[in-house]
């Protein structure tokens, strides 16, 4: 007799899945992943579906959103802007931070939650999720957010890996 997946089966299969990814991201470009690591990871179609540029453009953000996936046209093949809050030009360094979160939405979807996205970006920075977690919270709170779900997704918990 079959077993049936069930929605949870799915979810947490999802999840490990996103965190094993970044885990071989990690591996390739190193738990410091910075500027020019990301710059080669969003050109890395082993680990990004599709074709991504940043923009330090707050023009498609919510008050308070620190980055935000837009799709350049009809489908997701035409490739996506990853929109950042200008106010971090300034810190290169935490910009893959908050890349590594957008990462799974343009990747998986509506499929991936925000556990997914601090799951995989944990993984990729050689985090656990409570320290990633609690980066991803400073930087947004200097925007003056205090929470990391973005106002677009509206899928999972904003503290899935046991953060705050």
């Amino acid at each position: 007799m079959a077993t049936q997946l069930t929605a949870d089966d799915a979810k947490q299969s999802l999840t490990a899945h996103v965190a094993a990814k970044g885990e071989e991201i990690c591996a390739k470009y190193g738990p410091g992943l910075g500027w020019k690591e990301l710059q080669q990871l969003l050109n890395d179609r082993n680990f990004v579906r599709y074709p991504c540029e940043i923009a330090f453009d707050a023009s498609q953000l919510n008050p308070g959103e620190f980055a935000y996936p837009v799709m350049k046209g009809e489908r997701p093949e035409d490739g996506f802007t990853l929109h950042v809050h200008p106010f971090y030009m300034l810190q290169l360094p935490m910009v893959p931070y908050l890349v590594l979160y957008q990462l799974v939405a343009v990747n998986y979807g509506g499929f991936a939650s925000s556990d997914d996205a601090e799951a995989f970006g944990a993984a990729a920075l050689g985090l656990s999720c409570d320290e990633y977690y609690t980066k991803l919270c400073e930087l947004a709170d200097q925007l003056g957010v205090g929470e990391v779900e973005p106002a677009h997704a509206g899928a999972g918990d904003s503290c899935g890996c046991g953060g705050a």
